[in-house]
């Protein structure tokens, strides 16, 4: 599913919670670049195989909000700008969540400009793993619920 909607730029309203995706392995560049999305229903997508999630919803700024519930990363390596330029999303629920083995997280939340709070305390993460620049551009973010250090200090300087 790599780059499946990449470029979609028009695209307003997409209803894909008939989609098996029980053996898809890549879905970077899903959503790539769909700047005109505001609505996405993934709530039934399988993402128990899936490693690779690296700008999957890159670009989405008129995402207001995002339901990924039932998405379980167990097996993803790469969430690198995962999330970059969705500057509409309100908040985001990550709760479930499990990075034990993502290793690129650099650029994650940047320029989710109006996101307000988030909780990333479940969020394990390597002292090896690329983090840089995860917080960049956030400008609204002002509650960071978070036990790692590595995590912690990466938004602390957003403030410098």
């Amino acid at each position: 599913m790599n780059g499946m909607f990449h470029n979609c730029s028009s695209l307003k309203v997409l209803n894909l919670s008939n989609f098996n995706t029980n053996n898809v392995t890549d879905m970077s560049f899903m959503f790539y670049n769909c700047s005109s999305l505001k609505e996405l229903n993934i709530s039934n997508f399988n993402t128990n195989n899936v490693t690779n999630m690296a700008t999957m919803f890159e670009g989405c700024s008129s995402l207001k909000e995002l339901n990924l519930s039932n998405f379980k990363t167990n097996n993803v390596i790469n969430m690198i700008s995962m999330f970059e330029g969705c500057s509409s999303l309100k908040e985001l629920n990550l709760s479930n969540f499990n990075t034990n083995k993502v290793f690129f997280m650099f650029e994650m939340f940047k320029g989710c400009s109006s996101l307000k709070y988030l909780n990333l305390s479940y969020f394990t993460i390597n002292n090896k793993a690329f983090i840089l620049n995860m917080f960049k551009n956030c400008f609204s973010l002002r509650f960071l619920i978070c036990d790692n250090d590595l995590i912690k200090k990466e938004y602390e300087k957003k403030f410098k």
